[in-house]
C-alpha cells in the first residue's frame, strides 16, 4: 500500500509541478512519520523514500536509528527550548524557528555540538492563534539572527495554512511566502531558496505557487488513529 501511494503521490506532485511551469525536480518530498511505526517508515524507505519529517523531537530520536543512516529526518515540529540539543544531535533539518532566543539557542548548541543544521523561519501568514509562527511583520528580524549564525544554514521558510482552506486563502498564504521571500532574498543578498509548504490536502497549490519541500504524511501512511 504505501508503495503505491507514494507511486501516485510522485505523479501528482510531477503533475501539479509541470502544470505550473516548473522542473519537477525542484519540488522534494518529506514523507511526515509522525505517529508511523518503524516498520511502516521502512516500506516507504524500500519505495525509494529518503525524507521524513517528525513533529516530535523524542520520536524522532527513537526512529531514526531504527532506519539507514542514509534517511534525511526533518523535525517539522515547534521546538521547545529543553529539547534543542536533542533536536541539534538528530536532525538534519529544522523548519519551524519562529523567534530570535530560539535562533540564538539553536546555532550556540549546534556549535556546542560541531553540527550545522539546515533552518527555515516559520511564519504565520494565516493569522491563526493556534499556530505557530513569526507574524510577518517581525520576520525580517529574524532572517537577519539566522543569516548571521555561523552554525546555521538558513535556506528560506515555513508556513501552514488551516485546514479545508478554500483556494483563494491557499493562494494568499503560500504565494504571499513567495512574496516575502523574494523580497528579502533581494534585500539580504541571500538565496533562500527553500519553501517547505503544503501538505496532504494542499499540497498543490503549494507547488503552485513556489513549494520546494512538501510535507504529506496522510496520502502516504494513511489517517492516524
Amino acid at each position: 500500500m504505501i508503495n503505491g501511494n507514494l507511486n501516485a503521490l510522485r505523479e501528482r506532485i510531477a503533475t501539479a509541478a509541470v502544470k505550473a511551469g516548473r522542473d519537477p525536480a525542484t519540488v522534494r518530498l518529506v514523507a511526515v512519520s509522525k505517529t508511523v511505526p518503524g516498520a511502516a517508515i521502512a516500506e516507504a524507505y524500500a519505495a525509494g523514500q529518503r525524507r521524513f519529517g517528525e513533529n516530535r523531537v523524542q520520536e524522532l530520536r527513537a526512529k531514526a536509528p531504527q532506519l539507514p543512516a542514509d534517511c534525511e529526518w526533518h523535525l517539522i515540529g515547534h521546538l521547545q527550548d529543553n529539547k534543542v540539543r536533542h533536536a541539534v544531535q538528530s536532525a538534519a533539518w529544522l523548519h519551524a524557528l519562529d523567534s530570535a532566543e530560539r535562533i540564538r539557542r539553536v546555532n550556540r548548541i549546534a556549535g556546542e555540538e560541531s553540527r550545522r543544521p539546515v533552518v527555515l523561519i516559520e511564519v504565520n501568514l494565516s493569522g491563526e492563534a493556534t499556530k505557530f509562527g513569526a507574524a510577518g511583520d517581525d520576520v525580517r528580524a529574524l532572517v537577519e539572527e539566522a543569516l548571521r549564525s555561523p552554525h546555521l544554514d538558513c535556506r528560506g521558510f515555513m508556513t501552514m495554512a488551516p485546514y479545508a482552506a478554500p483556494a483563494a486563502e491557499l493562494h494568499r498564504i503560500f504565494g504571499g511566502l513567495r512574496e516575502l521571500r523574494n523580497r528579502l532574498a533581494a534585500e539580504f543578498g541571500a538565496a533562500l531558496p527553500e519553501l517547505s509548504m503544503g501538505m496532504s490536502g494542499d499540497f498543490e497549490t503549494a507547488i503552485a505557487e513556489g513549494a520546494t519541500l512538501v510535507r504529506v504524511g496522510t496520502a502516504i501512511f494513511g489517517s492516524r488513529g
